[in-house]
This record gives C-alpha cells, structure tokens and sequence, in this order.
C-alpha cells in the first residue's frame, strides 16, 4: 500500500503527457524549451520546498500511501514527483488554453467580417 501515492502520481503524469502528444502541446511542440521550462519550474518548486522545510514551515506526514522514502529530512520522494506533475499540467494546460483562444479569436473574426 505503501507506492499508491507515487503510482498514482506517476500515472496522471502519464496521462497529461499523452493529453499532450495528443494535441502537440508541449513537449510534442518543441521538445528543448519544454525541457527547460520543466527543469527551471521543477527547481523553483524544490528551491521553495527547501525554504519552507529549513524555515520550519513544511513538514512530512505520514501517510499510509506513501513510500516513506525520502531524499532528505522532510522531502519524501513523492515531493519532487508531484512537483514535475504540477509543472507538467500547468504547461499544458496553459498552451491548450492559448490553442483554444486562438481558435474562438479567429472564429469572432470571421464571424465579425
């Protein structure tokens, strides 16, 4: 019982970055400045965990799903997992959005002329 959390974490990263292959979103669009975006997003996040962990603000719990594998004191595994996750959905979500946008912005056009 101990993996369902990293699984499940994991699984819905898969799902985003089929969603993504799918439409050409992100990193099926331009593969190099996704990866970038990725790896300064995932930083920020963990530079943010780190602060909040020495500042005495973030603190493990213990979950019965979780692995109770850490990378360091109060930085389960899953942390950095479901900050990937995070950078991962938002991108997509934000580049479909713009997708969908364009599209209602070139139909008003159309519309309007």
């Amino acid at each position: 019982m101990g993996f369902v959390y990293l699984a499940l974490l994991i699984a819905t990263l898969g799902c985003m970055l089929l969603l993504d292959w799918r439409y050409q979103l992100f990193f099926w669009r331009d593969a190099v400045s996704a990866a970038i975006v990725t790896a300064v997003g995932l930083a920020f996040f963990l530079a943010w965990d780190v602060a909040g962990i020495v500042g005495g603000i973030f603190f493990r719990g213990e979950a019965a799903v979780a692995t109770g594998i850490v990378l360091a004191p109060e930085l389960p595994i899953e942390e950095p997992v479901f900050l990937l996750f995070l950078v991962v959905c938002t991108m997509v979500v934000y580049t479909g959005a713009v997708r969908i946008l364009a599209r209602l912005r070139r139909g008003a056009e159309g519309v309007a002329s």
